[in-house]
């Protein structure tokens, strides 16, 4: 088992950021907006405000109660569209039941969503144009890219029930000439899977992806964040079950999560630099 190690990539990126932000005239400004007090979306925000300093990135969250009206939410984010100070918008997701998520996504404006999740994106890039990549599924590529697996003519699979983020990262994979299907966690072909170059688990399930499931010399990228009893963070594969495999695959904590960060900031930055 070889271990791809997204926290080194990340610092490198994270400082490479840090430099260009140096020669900026004004340093770029990031607003959050977090809603409710789910323990794992402050986490996160908490991570993303630490970076984006560090690297000189104004960060400004704001925390607002889960019974926040919608209509409340899709002011702040119009307010944040038309003021000229604020170069990026970020929604921590998933928002709390009863918040029309999707829509408050499409309601910030293309040219300052950081995330880049709105639909925009994904019809640029359905036409060959890159616009913003969300920074999870460039994480995905990069971590790709430390491996030995070559994309054209590979075999791939995106094992996750959201077309969010499953369909972006098909056409991403697709473009650089891999054959990648989309299995839902409870519709998997096993013999597929079993053979593909590839593996990207974003199912969400404690010891879901085990040896006998993958080839012996995949590469697993693994986005699942879970809890074990004992209360720490696991991706959807144990890596202990892996040890005597040949696979490629980034652990969790120190994977894909770093790397979303580091290219979050790279986001930031690139539209702070087309706004100035």
């Amino acid at each position: 088992m070889q271990r791809i190690d997204g926290k080194r990539l990340a610092q490198t990126i994270r400082e490479e950021v840090k430099k260009e932000v140096q020669t900026l005239k004004k340093a770029p400004v990031l607003n959050v907006l977090l809603v409710g007090e789910d323990p794992a979306s402050k986490l996160y925000v908490h991570l993303k405000k630490k970076a984006g300093e560090e690297a000189g990135i104004t960060v400004n969250i704001h925390h607002l109660p889960a019974e926040t009206p919608d209509e409340q939410l899709f002011d702040l984010v119009e307010a944040w569209n038309q003021d000229p100070s604020v170069d990026g918008i970020l929604i921590q997701v998933p928002l709390p039941d009863g918040h029309n998520q999707d829509e408050l996504t499409k309601s910030i404006s293309p040219e300052k969503d950081a995330d880049g999740f709105h639909p925009s994106h994904f019809e640029a890039l359905k036409q060959g144009k890159i616009t913003i990549i969300p920074p999870v599924h460039e994480g995905i590529l990069r971590l790709i890219n430390e491996t030995p697996l070559k994309l054209a003519g590979a075999q791939g699979i995106i094992l996750s029930k959201s077309e969010t983020f499953a369909a972006p990262l098909q056409r991403l994979l697709g473009t650089a000439g891999m054959s990648i299907e989309v299995m839902p966690p409870d519709e998997i072909d096993e013999e597929q899977l079993k053979e593909a170059d590839l593996v990207v688990s974003a199912v969400g399930k404690l010891n879901f992806l085990k040896p006998d499931m993958v080839r012996d010399d995949a590469v697993i990228i693994d986005i699942g964040t879970n809890k074990t009893r004992e209360g720490k963070t696991q991706g959807d594969a144990n890596l202990k079950t892996f040890e005597n495999t040949d696979v490629w695959i980034t652990p969790v904590p120190g994977g894909a999560g770093p790397m979303t960060i580091a290219l979050l900031l790279k986001n930031v930055l690139k539209i702070a630099k087309s706004r100035a």
